[in-house]
């Protein structure tokens, strides 16, 4: 009897470390590419392993997928742009590795704020289907995703993914983020270490991704996307029509 005791105290103890299902798949990504509504499409919500899902959905009138594409592969390239998208949180952004037109593979380097707390950040753009499994491109819809780290540290710390689908009267945006996703990076390259191995258990991520980290990310979420779908309509018009008006004098 003593001896199951202590089999039976060792596993609820893994378990508390570990998560109830350490070897579960680490995002939890149902629902993100379905074109129905799921359960919670904004809120948050701790997955057995630790990790925060954050989720926001942006209702965005007269925008469209490929303008949403646009921002993010062409036009975005200064900090004065990068404010516009959010006047009193976003601070400061370069690139990294960033090529004309694409985005997977750059890394956007930005100063923000969330909540009262401003961040460095290190945002690398992956392949969407590294992520998400039943991803394919479509030309109704827009998916980037990336993995979020420390500019100042080689650490990522969490996962995302803007899906924007296009409707009848513009496009919605889903984001979701996986709050807790800890790995050390060697250039784009996530390698093993010890900070990975004891940043994913359940226990860290309870102690470190707190309640209103999550809470926060998601209103930031809501806001710079808000801001986005209020002025992207308008500037995409003005910016493809001068550079279409430029061309064709040029050809004169």
């Amino acid at each position: 009897m003593k001896r199951l005791s202590t089999v039976i105290a060792a596993g609820l103890l893994v378990v508390a470390v570990m998560g109830w299902n350490p070897l579960s798949p680490y995002r939890d990504t149902r629902g993100v590419l379905s074109g129905s509504f799921t359960a919670m499409e904004t809120g948050i919500q701790r997955q057995p392993n630790g990790v925060f899902v954050v989720k926001a959905l942006t209702r965005m009138p007269e925008v469209k997928a490929d303008m949403v594409r646009w921002w993010f592969s062409d036009y975005m390239q200064t900090t004065e742009h990068y404010k516009r998208w959010h006047p009193t949180a976003h601070v400061w952004m370069d690139w990294e590795n960033k090529v004309p037109g694409e985005i997977v593979g750059a890394s956007h380097l930005v100063h923000e704020y969330l909540g009262t707390e401003l961040h460095k950040l290190r945002i690398q753009f992956v392949d969407p289907g590294e992520f998400l499994n039943a991803y394919q491109s479509r030309d109704n819809q827009f998916v980037v995703c990336a993995k979020v780290g420390l500019l100042e540290e080689p650490i990522n710390v969490t996962s995302m993914c803007h899906v924007v689908r296009n409707t009848d009267w513009g496009a919605e945006m889903r984001s979701i983020f996986w709050l807790g996703h800890i790995a050390k990076r060697d250039g784009n390259n996530e390698v093993t270490s010890l900070e990975g191995v004891l940043g994913n258990t359940a226990l860290t991520r309870l102690l470190v991704a707190r309640p209103k980290m999550a809470q926060d990310l998601m209103v930031h979420a809501i806001e710079e996307m808000g801001y986005l779908s209020d002025f992207l309509p308008s500037l995409y018009r003005k910016e493809t029509l001068d550079s279409a008006e430029s061309i064709a004098a040029n050809q004169q």
